[in-house]
């Protein structure tokens, strides 16, 4: 029997989805946080289940192979990384295994399993980031620790550009110099809760919104002087969130300067991108993501025929698809990003798509229309089953799901293999280097009786 902080020696023999270390103890799993396959430690016992445990490292005794020197001072501290202490290489092998457990365990699904796909980026290639602010004796930004809202302050954070912490230091130094109220969760008052900004990969181009439970003068004065201080600055926003929420973004939005959007491009497609509009944070993954989904897609067929696409953001993926379709029908129930995917069609001469703003499950329920073609890119959360039930009763003959957890993506696919689709392949895409999340790529071919 294990008690709560007891010492223990342990092996560390795999890592979990949730980035954790497992060892085995006397028939108990311990899940360790930043352990590596192979390291031996002495571990403190935090909890303790029916027939499981958590733990932290007391000290590692010998380490893995595996293990490599921590770069970031906040590393542990802060929610962000999970996975700095390996080196690129062991964590590439555990993400593939985590999806590889997901389909057989979960999903008790055999398919092929292609080799793990990766550009090795793993610095600065996030471009978006969003900054929770407090009041200390200054206005501080950060991100919070994990499984709380205590923010822990960040100075430098090494898978964003240099520019996002220039740009939140520069906010927060003039909140506090013009004492600006800094919003208070607990008691529900002050004005600014967050720092959000977003960056083109390609374009360069910069929104920074500043979320607030309402627009003050000063913002303007703070806009002004981003503008003047930094290059590349496409749209200044406010966004009002007045609400007693944990939801970072509200529904009202004032353009402080340039306009509401920036500019890139995605798979040689130019977007256009609104604060609230779903957009991969990394841009160069992304489109090795949507390239190898089509590839995928294409095979043995010259055309995906009419292709319907659920939860299709700012239009992204069906774009790149739209070349090799019929038709694309693209829906998404955030009305800003179908805005963006209308403009972003028509900007690159793509007539061969339509977009629609509703409930996927909703609008695919009521949908009647032939359709070869399914691509979903649901939340982490998954499909629910009436979506699933509505997709087989449209019959495509294939249908390509890019999912960014891979246990609800396995235990999707298999009701879709119960209900007549074969999964024949499957893709682990590393989108969030340094951190436990993965993106997969699966495709279901229809299996005709």
């Amino acid at each position: 029997m294990l008690n709560k902080n007891q010492i223990i020696e342990l092996d560390i023999t795999s890592l979990t989805s949730e980035g954790s270390g497992l060892g085995k103890y006397n028939g108990f799993a311990i899940f360790v946080p930043f352990t590596a396959i192979g390291d031996k430690i002495s571990a403190k016992i935090l909890k303790v289940k029916t027939n499981y445990a958590y733990a932290k490292i007391e000290k590692i005794i010998s380490p893995s192979k595996d293990r490599i020197e921590n770069d970031c001072p906040v590393f542990t501290k802060c929610g962000g990384c999970q996975f700095r202490h390996l080196s690129y290489e062991a964590e590439k092998k555990a993400k593939n295994q985590i999806i590889i457990d997901a389909f057989e365990r979960i999903g008790k699904i055999r398919a092929e399993f292609m080799p793990f796909i990766s550009n090795d980026i793993t610095d600065g290639y996030r471009n978006k980031v969003q900054f929770p602010v407090y009041k200390d004796k200054s206005v501080v930004y950060g991100f919070y620790a994990p499984y709380s809202h205590r923010i822990v302050p960040i100075n430098e954070c090494k898978i964003q550009p240099k520019i996002f912490n220039q740009i939140a230091d520069f906010v927060t130094k003039f909140c506090t110099e013009n004492k600006i109220s800094i919003y208070n969760e607990e008691k529900h008052h002050g004005v600014l809760r967050n720092i959000y900004i977003r960056q083109g990969h390609y374009s360069k181009q910069i929104c920074v919104c500043l979320v607030a439970r309402r627009n003050i003068p000063e913002f303007k004065k703070l806009s002004h002087l981003i503008t003047r201080h930094f290059e590349n600055i496409n749209s200044i926003v406010i966004n009002i969130n007045k609400a007693n929420t944990n939801v970072i973004l509200g529904e009202e939005e004032i353009v402080l300067y340039g306009s509401e959007t920036i500019s890139d491009k995605m798979c040689n497609n130019i977007v256009e991108i609104s604060p609230k509009s779903f957009y991969q944070v990394n841009t160069k993954s992304a489109e090795l993501l949507y390239s190898t989904a089509k590839t995928l897609a294409l095979q043995n067929r010259e055309s995906l025929g009419n292709v319907l696409e659920l939860y299709c953001g700012i239009g992204t993926i069906g774009m790149a698809f739209a070349d090799c379709s019929t038709k694309v029908i693209g829906v998404e129930i955030v009305p800003q990003a179908i805005e963006n995917a209308r403009r972003n069609a028509k900007a690159n001469s793509i007539n061969n798509i339509e977009f629609f703003c509703g409930d996927a499950e909703q609008f695919i329920k009521n949908f009647s229309s032939s359709i070869d073609t399914i691509i979903i890119d649901p939340p982490r959360k998954g499909c629910s089953a009436e979506t699933l039930n509505s997709i087989c009763r449209l019959s495509p003959e294939q249908i390509i799901m890019i999912s960014c957890n891979p246990s609800t993506a396995a235990r999707d696919c298999k009701i879709l293999s119960d209900s007549g689709y074969k999964i024949t392949k499957i893709a682990g895409v590393d989108l969030f280097p340094r951190t436990r999340h993965v993106e997969t790529v699966v495709l279901m071919s229809r299996v005709d009786k």
